[in-house]
């Protein structure tokens, strides 16, 4: 499966190579889709970190 991933840093877009957009969509989704409740046809994720 193909996923996209954006990283906006303090509202700048930063860009990612092929490698690690693979790693860091597999990694977010792999987690996700363990949760309760979430279904297995989803469409977008969207995480929010505020330090």
């Amino acid at each position: 499966m193909t996923m996209e991933i954006e990283l906006k840093v303090d509202g700048e877009y930063i860009a990612m190579n092929e490698f690690v957009q693979s790693i860091l969509s597999g990694t977010i989704a792999g987690a996700v889709e363990q949760l309760h409740g979430v279904d297995d046809d989803w469409k977008e994720i969207n995480i929010k970190i505020i330090k």
